[in-house]
């Protein structure tokens, strides 16, 4: 009896990667879930773990941290007794500033985070796939690298070179291992969001509606089975990334 798919989310306890694990562990997938402050799954994710009876484990790393990025494929496989063949690159690192405040160090920790960490987990899992053990990463994205605007330029320019990753590891990793990239819009609102916003937000976007969590999962799971394709970056964003907006979605449709 061959062994479900190990998948490995980063950011997996919480918020949007918890959902994309829930939808993995309806998958039938086992989970290794990356956290860096929160070990114990959401209450949805606990439901869905329980619900499915999914093999899963827990598992620390700071992604600014060299030695915990590197180490962690180990750790997984001391555990499971095998790598991870899926990775989804969910966590993400989100600070404010603009181009007058952002420094050098903003700029790198973002960098390392956001895009290093992704980059270097993705070529350790393809280190071990093969021909009879294929291997897929999903790198999660944003909507705003089709139109970058100035705020927060730290965290814009680290998924605009993920998103170019993406493309990159898809060439240099095949034919083993398949990468491809999901670029979410306003999904999850932070508390800065005040009442009525994201009702506004929804109306100003072309299909008129914002994307929940499950639809982004969904398109996790479906790059996931897409055998046949690789180097792709998947807007689900109720079509924002057609549009140019001038400012961060928190400052817009205020009142």
């Amino acid at each position: 009896m061959s062994l479900p798919p190990l998948a490995l989310v980063t950011g997996g306890t919480r918020r949007l990667g918890a959902a994309i694990a829930a939808r993995l562990a309806g998958e039938g997938m086992s989970l290794a879930l990356h956290y860096r402050e929160h070990a114990d799954p959401d209450a949805a994710l606990a439901a869905a773990i329980a619900a499915h009876a999914t093999d899963w484990a827990a598992f620390p790393a700071d992604l600014a941290d060299e030695s915990d990025v590197e180490g962690l494929i180990p750790a997984i496989e001391a555990h499971f007794g095998r790598a991870p063949n899926v990775l989804v690159n969910s966590a993400s690192l989100w600070t404010e500033d603009d181009l007058a405040t952002a420094d050098m160090a903003s700029y790198a920790l973002h960098f390392r985070v956001n895009a290093a960490a992704p980059t270097i987990l993705a070529t350790r899992v393809a280190a071990r796939a093969s021909a009879a053990a294929p291997a897929v990463v999903v790198n999660i994205l944003d909507q705003r690298i089709a139109h970058p605007h100035g705020d927060q330029p730290s965290y814009t320019l680290s998924k605009l070179a993920l998103a170019e990753a993406t493309r990159l590891l898809a060439r240099t990793l095949a034919p083993h291992t398949r990468v491809l990239g999901v670029a979410p819009g306003l999904t999850i609102p932070t508390n800065e969001y005040v009442p009525g916003q994201m009702v506004r937000l929804a109306a100003t976007m072309p299909l008129g509606r914002l994307a929940s969590p499950e639809d982004i999962a969904d398109a996790v799971a479906w790059a996931v089975r897409a055998r046949s394709s690789t180097g792709q970056i998947l807007f689900v964003d109720g079509g924002a990334s057609l549009v140019s907006y001038d400012r961060d979605f928190v400052r817009l449709e205020r009142d």
